[in-house]
């Protein structure tokens, strides 16, 4: 385990911590790549292929983890590892209660209305419609929630002033 601190400043960042440590999958997958360096191929052997990709591009986007390439014996090809980066967390944030709620609302909700809003938002986004500002408007909800949204999903992202569509992990 490395011994490095989680210095989060922005509120948005504690998404993906809250998502990874509230599923008991993802929480397994952190822990195992807290003590080694992992393979996807064998994290699937730990904890079944169902939602490694997923865990995964969480980790990644919250920039939880960190990877390398194995060195492969001959003939085979290198693979990607991983493991955590971080052993201790930091929150230096303030923001108002209302951004605070629709995070945490976001980060540990099942709504089947959320659900349907990030389908129509990942197609707005698809059609060219990428700022969290407009998008918040459209949907007469805060720009917070629209920002933690993006972060949940893992095919989303906030860059800037936007929402990006991520590609798949390798």
């Amino acid at each position: 385990m490395t011994g490095h601190n989680r210095i989060v400043n922005d509120p948005l960042e504690i998404v993906p911590l809250i998502i990874t440590f509230n599923n008991s999958q993802y929480k397994k997958v952190y822990d195992l790549l807290a003590k080694q360096w992992m393979t996807q191929e064998e994290l699937c052997d730990e904890v079944g292929t169902e939602c490694v990709d997923d865990c995964l591009a969480i980790l990644q986007k919250g920039n939880l983890i960190e990877e390398q390439w194995r060195m492969p014996k001959p003939g085979n090809t290198p693979a990607k590892e991983y493991r955590t980066t971080y052993s201790r967390f930091r929150a230096g944030f303030q923001c108002s209660m209302e951004d605070l709620g629709d995070l945490l609302y976001v980060a540990n909700s099942t709504d089947e209305d959320l659900r349907e809003m990030v389908e129509k938002i990942e197609a707005d986004v698809s059609a060219g419609i990428t700022s969290y500002n407009d998008l918040a408007r459209k949907y007469q909800v805060s720009p917070m929630l629209v920002k933690g949204l993006a972060k949940r999903m893992p095919h989303l992202d906030v860059k800037g002033q936007g929402l990006v569509i991520l590609g798949r992990p390798e």
